[in-house]
């Protein structure tokens, strides 16, 4: 994988892409890494396993939320 400053993680896809859509991709990808808070026992330690599944790694429940972020 391709990855510089300028671009992070959407290196990988060619200036044929564009800057507009590499940048709102690196948006997402930032908001999806990003350990959220857990709407049961509030501490952060929320991942995303897959797209709307999320685990809290503090408390152990697996739930369904949004795609991307669980606050949106």
């Amino acid at each position: 994988m391709v990855r510089t400053k300028k671009v992070k993680a959407a290196g990988r896809f060619g200036a044929g892409y564009g800057t507009y859509l590499r940048n709102r991709l690196n948006a997402v990808e930032i908001l999806q890494r990003v350990k959220q808070s857990c709407p049961h026992c509030k501490k952060p330690g929320v991942k995303r396993l897959a797209a709307g599944i999320w685990h809290c790694e503090k408390c152990g429940v697996q739930f369904a939320g949004h795609a991307y972020t669980l606050n949106k």
